[in-house]
């Protein structure tokens, strides 16, 4: 053995020894997919932060001191979720969930200025919070805003033979029981070539963890999330990449 095969095997060994030693103390991970609040930071400070447009600081900073404020978008994905809206030319999106509107908010940002996003969500209240930051930054005309359950929207949608593979984009941030569903009729709805990202995929890292280690409370949605990334990774419709960026990003591609 090689002292670079001795290091690796030591290394191995080591990071083996303090998982086990994590679960034996009953420890649940960071809330953050990466295990490093630090490294974290860093990635923020030095490739989001100084890039982020001015309204999305402040849509936020204004977010920040709601009781829900991590309902938000994080940051990081939002800057991917941007880039991919570059890379398909998005012009015609949609979302679904949209909280204070900071992914709603990027992508009016991010699209031309006669691109449209439609936009559900259940509580406008919320919505309500970035709405003058949206309306100071000059793009609230580019969003059709629609207070509802989802699916009956979607159904809707889809009964005009005209919407399907009519959008280029689709962000979903929403109940996770439903992802499946949502990913049905963004099947249709989403053009081939088009994008969908699905937001909280890795839900805290707790997918990775025997259930019970999990709070009771989150064990439902847990079970939900591993449902369908299951799903998504045998559904041959699309080509995927999951990402652990904010709270896990599982990125799909339409192909048929």
């Amino acid at each position: 053995m090689t002292r670079g095969e001795k290091g690796l095997e030591k290394s191995v060994a080591s990071k083996s020894l303090e998982m086990e030693n994590t679960k034996k103390q009953g420890n649940l991970p960071n809330p953050l997919i990466l295990q490093s609040e630090e490294l974290y930071e860093y990635i923020l400070a030095t490739s989001v932060y100084p890039r982020e447009p001015e309204p999305l600081k402040e849509l936020r900073k204004a977010t920040a001191p709601q009781p829900l404020a991590y309902f938000g978008t994080s940051p990081d994905a939002g800057q991917l979720i941007a880039m991919f809206l570059k890379i398909v030319n998005a012009k015609k999106t949609i979302e679904i969930g949209v909280f204070t509107g900071y992914s709603l908010l990027l992508t009016a940002l991010t699209i031309p200025d006669d691109g449209k996003i439609t936009a559900i969500d259940v509580d406008r209240t919320k919505y309500e919070i970035g709405l003058p930051i949206i309306q100071k930054a000059g793009v609230e005309h580019k969003i059709n805003f629609i207070e509802s359950r989802a699916l009956p929207v979607l159904d809707e949608l889809l009964q005009d033979p005209k919407n399907e593979g009519s959008f280029d984009f689709a962000f979903v941030d929403a109940d996770k029981v439903n992802y499946w569903n949502y990913h049905e009729r963004m099947m249709k709805l989403v053009k081939v070539g088009g994008i969908i990202i699905y937001d909280n995929t890795l839900w805290g890292g707790y997918v990775a963890l025997p259930e019970e280690d999990v709070p009771e409370k989150k064990r439902a949605w847990r079970q939900s999330t591993i449902e369908f990334n299951n799903s998504i990774s045998s559904d041959s419709r699309v080509e995927i990449s999951h990402a652990s960026v904010g709270d896990g990003v599982l990125i799909c591609r339409r192909i048929c």
